[in-house]
C-alpha cells in the first residue's frame, strides 16, 4: 500500500514532524540501554555514548534535544561538560544522573542551569517529566535563536545609511536631530525611516527598538 499523501486542491503539505533527541552520555552500558528504551518508548530519538568526547564529536542538534549526562565520567566529567554545552549548545538543557550525588555537586551544576538532577535508581515518571520540561525548554530557546537569526537578516538588508538612520531613531533622536547628525536633510530621514520600518518588519517605533535591543545596537540607557 504507498504511503504517499494525496492532497486535495489548495491543501497545503503538512508540516514534517521533527521528532526531539534526548542524548545519553553515561559509561554504564545498562544504564544507557535501559534509558534507550525508556526513551524510545515515551516517542523520542535516543542517542547513546559512552563518553563526553564521543558527545563532543557530534554536530549541533538542529531540533529539540536535552543532555541526560552522568556526573562521573572516564575523561571530561559531567560538571565540566556541561559547561562546554553551556557555552557551545545552550539551546541544550542538562538532565544530570549520577549513583552518588552530595550536595555541593548537586547545587553547582543546578546554579549552571541544569534542569534535574537525579539519583539512580531512576524513576521512570521522574526522569519522562524532567525531559519534558528539558526538551520544552529547548524549544523556546531554538525559537529565539531563530527569530534573533531573522532579525540579523532583515537588518543586514538595510542600506548603511538606513543602519545609520535606525541606530539613532532606536536612541530616542527625532527625524530633526537625526538629520542634523548625519547632514541630510528630514525629509530624507523620514524615507530612510519608512524603509527600515518596512525592512525590519517593525509594527511601531517601541517594536523597533526592542529588536535593536536583541540586536546589540545602542538604545535609551545604553549609551
Amino acid at each position: 500500500m504507498s504511503s504517499t499523501t494525496t492532497l486535495r486542491p489548495g491543501q497545503k503539505m503538512p508540516p514534517t514532524v521533527v521528532t526531539p533527541v534526548v542524548f545519553v552520555v553515561d559509561d554504564d552500558i545498562s544504564v544507557r540501554e535501559a534509558l534507550e528504551l525508556l526513551i524510545a518508548h515515551a516517542g523520542w530519538r535516543p542517542q547513546l555514548l559512552a563518553s563526553a568526547q564521543e558527545f563532543l564529536a557530534l554536530p549541533r542538534a538542529q531540533c529539540p534535544s536535552c543532555l541526560l549526562l552522568d556526573v562521573g565520567l572516564p575523561d571530561l566529567n559531567g560538571l565540566e561538560l556541561q559547561k562546554r554545552v553551556c557555552d557551545e549548545r545552550p539551546e541544550m538543557p542538562i538532565i544530570f544522573i549520577t549513583g552518588r550525588g552530595d550536595i555541593p555537586t548537586t547545587v553547582r551544576a543546578m546554579k549552571a542551569g541544569a534542569v534535574e538532577f537525579l539519583t539512580k535508581p531512576l524513576a521512570p515518571e521522574v526522569l519522562l517529566g524532567a525531559i519534558e520540561r528539558a526538551l520544552a525548554r529547548s524549544r523556546v530557546s531554538l525559537d529565539e535563536q531563530m527569530r534573533l537569526q531573522v532579525m540579523r537578516d532583515r537588518h543586514q538588508s538595510l542600506s548603511l545609511r538606513e543602519r545609520e538612520v535606525m541606530a539613532l531613531v532606536v536612541r530616542g533622536q527625532l527625524n530633526k536631530q537625526v538629520g542634523a547628525e548625519l547632514g541630510i536633510s528630514e525629509i530624507t530621514v523620514k524615507a530612510h525611516r519608512g524603509r527600515v520600518m518596512r525592512k525590519m518588519r517593525a509594527s511601531s517605533l517601541p517594536d523597533l527598538v526592542d529588536m535593536a535591543f536583541l540586536l546589540g545596537l545602542h538604545t535609551p540607557g545604553k549609551g
